[in-house]
């Protein structure tokens, strides 16, 4: 029986002419430490093959302040430690304004990039992703303005977090430059981007996929009902035979898809981090993957 096999070579990022690890360290919760404490987790994400690092000026935010934490924290690290900046494609998130709540007009979006800039103590982000679709802004509105970004040097490659499958087709329909990237949330417990069909989109347009929560927000670590510990035994039984985590074994399933997903791992830890390399290792075959797909469906395949 044909087996997934995982390869840690550098992909390309879509179209955008940028390569990337196949996955990604996401900084959602990459404030409240000391920047030696921060650069010790970066370096631990380089050392297990990650080059592509998510962040967002909403990362750091308690609900009432710590707006753009963790951009600041990395600003001051790239500060202390001169060259760890090009070592890394840095990706961005702006678009999130509470309370409002979201904000994609060209106005904001256009400060908000300038903002981030300024904390990240750097003149350029790699990946510039809207972080949640505002939908009191036409799409031909936020085309522009990611056009204007990639003209302006600020920003190589863009991208969409959250979007709708109809609101990614719409976003695409008026952007002259490729649409690199977009960012659903996607595990065993969240489906979504598989039935919605957007998975399917991006391998009809080549827009690589980057997702988040593939750990189904801590979930798929710790089951509470009968589903989540179903679709945990049916990740265990393949750890347990690939000889990893079962954190690993969730990881490597979404990234089996031929979308060719790339997880953006969120652990704070870092020997967990050093984990990131163990997919590789991991040979999913079709019975296997269905097995899990089956538990998270919590019911037979037609």
């Amino acid at each position: 029986m044909s087996e997934t096999h995982l390869t840690p070579e550098m992909r390309p990022l879509g179209k955008s002419g940028l390569l990337v690890s196949p996955i990604a360290w996401g900084m959602w919760r990459f404030a409240g430490v000391s920047p030696g404490e921060g650069r010790a987790l970066i370096e631990a994400a380089f050392d297990a093959g990650v080059t592509l690092f998510d962040t967002a000026d909403i990362y750091g935010f308690d609900g009432a302040g710590g707006f753009g934490d963790a951009e600041s924290l990395l600003g001051e690290i790239f500060v202390d430690s001169p060259g760890l900046r090009d070592r890394m494609v840095l990706a961005t998130k702006g678009g999130i304004t509470p309370p409002v709540p979201y904000d994609s007009s060209a106005a904001y979006l256009e400060a908000a990039l300038d903002t981030s800039l300024r904390r990240m103590k750097t003149d350029r982000v790699d990946l510039y992703q809207i972080h949640r679709p505002d939908i009191l802004a036409h799409p031909q509105e936020v085309a522009a303005t990611l056009e204007k970004m990639v003209a302006s040097g600020k920003v190589r490659a863009v991208g969409v977090s959250n979007y709708t499958l109809a609101q990614t087709t719409a976003l695409a329909s008026y952007l002259t430059i490729p649409l690199a990237t977009v960012q659903p949330e996607f595990s065993a417990l969240e489906l979504e981007p598989i039935t919605s069909g957007l998975l399917d989109l991006t391998m009809e347009r080549d827009i690589a996929v980057l997702a988040w929560s593939p750990l189904g927000g801590g979930r798929i670590a710790e089951p509470g009902n009968a589903r989540e510990h179903a679709v945990a035994a049916a990740l265990d039984k393949k750890a347990q035979d690939a000889g990893v985590s079962r954190a690993s074994a969730a990881y490597s399933w979404i990234m089996a898809h031929p979308a060719r997903v790339i997880p953006i791992v969120g652990t704070q830890n870092v020997g967990r981090i050093a984990e990131i390399a163990d997919v590789h290792t991991v040979r999913w075959s079709r019975a296997e993957w269905y097995d899990v797909l089956v538990a998270s469906r919590g019911e037979k395949l037609p």
